[in-house]
C-alpha cells in the first residue's frame, strides 16, 4: 500500500513539475508576441518619431529575419545534439538586452541594430522553447501547438493595449520597450530554474555539424518536409506580413487617425485570440489539414472584401472575419512539420529557419513595391497566401473524412 502511495506521489509531482514547465514555455512565447503585437500597432510611431521611410521600413521587417535564418539553424542543431539549455539562457539575455537597445534607439541605424539582435535572440529563447514543447507531448503536436499559438495571440491582443496606456500615461513607445525588457528579465530568471535538455538524448561528443547539415540537406531533397517548409512561408502572409502593414495600410490608404488604425489592428489581433481559442477543442473533434483547406476558402473571399469596402466600419467587419478564419494557420502546418521529423525537434527549427532565408526577405520586397507603386499594390499581392494553401495542400485535406 505505501509503495503504491509512493507511486502515486512520484507521478503527481513529476506531473506537477511538467505543468509548471509548460507553463514557462507559454508565458516565453506570450511574451514575444505580446512585444510583436505592441510593436506593430507602433509602426505610425516609429514611422513619425524616426521618419522612416517605406523602403526603411521594409528593411527593419525584413532583415532581421534574413539574418535570423542564416544564424538559427546552428542554434536548431546544437539544441538536438549540445546543450540546449545553455542556448535558451544565451538567447535570453540578448533578448532582453536588445528590448532595452530599441527602446533606447533615436535614429534608423540604431533601431536597425536592435531588431538585427534581436531576432535571432528570440530564435534561441523562444524558438528552442517551442521546439521543447513539442518533445514534452511528441503524441500531441497539434493540440500543444494550438496552445503555444493561443498564448501568443494573447500576447499580440495585449500589445496594442499596453501601447495604448502607455501613451495615455506619456510615456510613449519607447517606455513600453524597455518595461518589455523587465519583463525579459523576469522570464529568464523562470527559465534559468526550468530543465531544459538537449532534443534527442545524444551526448555532445556524438555533434557534428557537417553532418547535421548533410542530413537537413538529404531530407528537403525527400520533399517529406519540403511542403510544410514552404506552405508556412505563404501563410505568414496572411498573417505577420498583414499585420506588419496593417497598421500603415489604415493610415495612408483608408486615411484614418493612427487611433482608429490602433482599432483596426486590435480588432484583428483580438478576434484571431477567440479563432484560437476555439480552435483547441476543435482539433479534438476535426482533422487540421481539412479545417485549413476550408479556411483558406474563405480568406481567399475575404481579404478582396476588406481591400474594396469603402468604409471604415466594413473594413473592420471584415477584418475580424480575415482574423477569425486564418486561425490555426501556423499552428497546423507547424504541427505537421514537427510530426514529419518525429525526435528532431531542434533539426525542425533549423531546416525552417534555412528554408525562412527566402521568406524573409518578403517584408522588404514588399516594402519596396510599396516604395515605386502604392501600398494598395502590395495588399493586393498577399492573396498568394491563401492561394498557395489551396494548391499545396495534400489531397488528404479534401478527401480524408477521418
Amino acid at each position: 500500500m505505501k509503495t503504491h502511495l509512493f507511486v502515486v506521489f512520484a507521478v503527481l509531482k513529476s506531473t506537477s513539475r511538467v505543468t509548471l514547465f509548460v507553463l514557462v514555455l507559454l508565458l516565453i512565447e506570450f511574451l514575444d508576441e505580446f512585444i510583436y503585437g505592441a510593436r506593430e500597432a507602433a509602426w505610425p510611431l516609429i514611422r513619425t518619431d524616426l521618419g522612416l521611410t517605406y523602403a526603411q521600413i521594409g528593411l527593419l521587417l525584413g532583415l532581421p529575419g534574413f539574418v535570423s535564418s542564416v544564424i538559427e539553424p546552428l542554434f536548431g542543431i546544437l539544441g538536438d545534439f549540445w546543450k540546449r539549455r545553455v542556448i535558451v539562457l544565451g538567447g535570453g539575455v540578448i533578448f532582453a538586452a536588445s528590448l532595452l537597445l530599441m527602446g533606447t534607439s533615436h535614429n534608423f541605424m540604431w533601431l536597425l541594430l536592435a531588431f538585427v539582435l534581436f531576432s535571432p535572440a528570440s530564435g534561441a529563447f523562444v524558438g528552442l522553447s517551442q521546439a521543447t514543447l513539442m518533445d514534452v507531448e511528441p503524441a500531441r503536436h497539434e493540440y500543444n501547438m494550438a496552445r503555444w499559438t493561443f498564448a501568443g495571440s494573447v500576447g499580440v491582443v495585449a500589445g496594442p493595449l499596453a501601447l495604448s496606456a502607455v501613451i495615455a500615461l506619456g510615456l510613449g513607445w519607447r517606455g513600453l520597450f524597455v518595461g518589455f525588457a523587465g519583463l525579459a528579465v523576469v522570464l529568464l530568471i523562470l527559465a534559468w530554474r526550468s530543465p531544459y535538455s538537449n532534443g534527442n538524448g545524444k551526448a555532445p561528443e556524438h555533434t557534428d555539424i557537417k553532418d547535421s547539415f548533410n542530413e537537413i540537406w538529404q531530407t528537403l531533397r525527400q520533399g517529406a518536409a519540403l511542403r510544410w517548409l514552404t506552405l508556412l512561408q505563404f501563410s505568414d502572409l496572411m498573417l505577420d506580413v498583414l499585420l506588419g502593414y496593417l497598421a500603415l495600410y489604415m493610415v495612408d490608404v483608408v486615411d484614418v487617425t493612427p487611433s482608429q488604425a490602433g482599432t483596426a489592428v486590435a480588432v484583428w489581433t483580438g478576434v484571431g485570440l477567440l479563432g484560437d481559442l476555439l480552435l483547441i477543442p476543435l482539433l479534438k473533434r476535426v482533422p487540421g489539414l481539412r479545417y485549413l483547406q476550408l479556411s483558406a476558402v474563405l480568406e481567399l473571399l475575404l481579404f478582396p472584401t476588406f481591400l474594396l469596402v469603402p468604409s471604415f466600419v466594413l473594413k473592420l467587419m471584415a477584418l475580424a472575419l480575415l482574423g477569425l478564419f486564418n486561425a490555426g494557420w501556423y499552428s497546423i502546418l507547424k504541427a505537421q512539420l514537427y510530426s514529419s521529423l518525429p525526435g528532431r525537434s531542434g533539426t525542425v527549427m533549423a531546416m525552417d529557419n534555412i528554408f525562412g532565408l527566402v521568406g524573409a526577405l518578403i517584408p522588404w520586397g514588399l516594402g519596396l513595391v510599396a516604395q515605386r507603386f502604392d501600398l494598395r499594390v502590395t495588399m493586393w499581392l498577399l492573396l498568394s497566401g491563401p492561394v498557395a494553401l489551396l494548391v499545396g495542400l495534400p489531397r488528404r485535406a479534401r478527401t480524408d473524412s477521418a
